[in-house]
């Protein structure tokens, strides 16, 4: 497939082979994409930098991987840098996915109530305030049609307890997601989010996510956890021109489980055990 043959944009929040964006990028890369990457940013005394280590063992395969560089979410000047290397090597972007998200490991495992103000904060900033950040920033060098992606969880609509703080995070990212589909409508750009159900990711480790995977067996529809390869697919499609007519919305990749009202199959079990 050649789904995104000529096709130029930046992919933030890879971590690491297990990140949901690498999925999407291998999506995109395997079927003519070129893209640029962003890592998190190594500590000035990690001699072996260690966070763009595990990207480069990712993107160096690639030879439409075009360029690697650090980004601070939390940092204007340095999103301004980071668009301004992608219009350099680009000229303007067709797409653009955002999966960036954090929250104290200490806010994150206490109850919601006993968030801490600073842990709010920060999640915030960094979780929502940094898709808003980076969309402003990108503006002057979103092609016509450009589309965007985040990363939601369905913790963001429904209270899925152990989420926390992120929760309210992710709520707070789907809204930010539609208004902003509003802000760059004229311009033609496109702006949604995938929800997708638990994987062993970094982030999904931090939030517990083998509890959850038994859960989704269970409950899903399908009877199934869904694959990297799934989401990273109706990811890549989000991004793709085959999604043009659709802006401002939440599309699930979680076998169904959203859409349940009841315990399903789980229930059967419960009775029979």
């Amino acid at each position: 497939m050649t789904a995104f043959a000529g096709k130029k944009g930046l992919v933030l929040g890879v971590a690491n082979e297990n990140s949901i964006a690498w999925a999407i990028a291998e999506q995109i890369l395997n079927q003519g994409g070129t893209i640029g990457f962003t890592h998190l940013p190594d500590r000035p005394d990690d001699e072996r930098k260690k966070n763009r280590r595990r990207v480069s063992k990712l993107t160096d395969s690639f030879e439409n991987a075009k360029f690697l560089v650090p980004l601070d979410v939390q940092d204007d000047e340095n999103i301004a840098a980071v668009m301004a290397t992608a219009g350099e090597a680009f000229g303007q972007i067709d797409f653009l996915l955002h999966s960036i998200a954090f929250a104290d490991r200490d806010d994150l495992s206490r109850d919601t109530i006993e968030t801490s103000r600073a842990g709010f904060k920060l999640a915030m900033d960094v979780s929502v305030y940094s898709l808003i950040a980076v969309c402003n920033a990108a503006r002057g060098i979103l092609a016509p049609g450009a589309a965007i992606a985040t990363m939601t969880y369905f913790g963001g609509e429904k209270c899925v307890p152990g989420y926390n703080v992120m929760g309210i995070c992710k709520a707070a990212l789907e809204a930010a997601m539609r208004y902003l589909a509003f802000d760059l409508g004229p311009q033609g750009v496109r702006v949604n989010a995938l929800s997708a159900g638990p994987m062993r990711t970094l982030a999904g480790r931090a939030a517990g996510v083998d509890d959850m995977l038994k859960l989704y067996e269970y409950m899903a529809p399908l009877g199934r956890n869904v694959t990297h390869e799934e989401v990273g697919k109706t990811g890549a499609f989000l991004l793709s021109s085959l999604s043009d007519g659709i802006t401002g919305e939440i599309l699930h990749v979680d076998g169904g489980y959203n859409m349940m009202g009841s315990p399903g199959r789980l229930l059967d079990k419960m009775n029979n055990s």
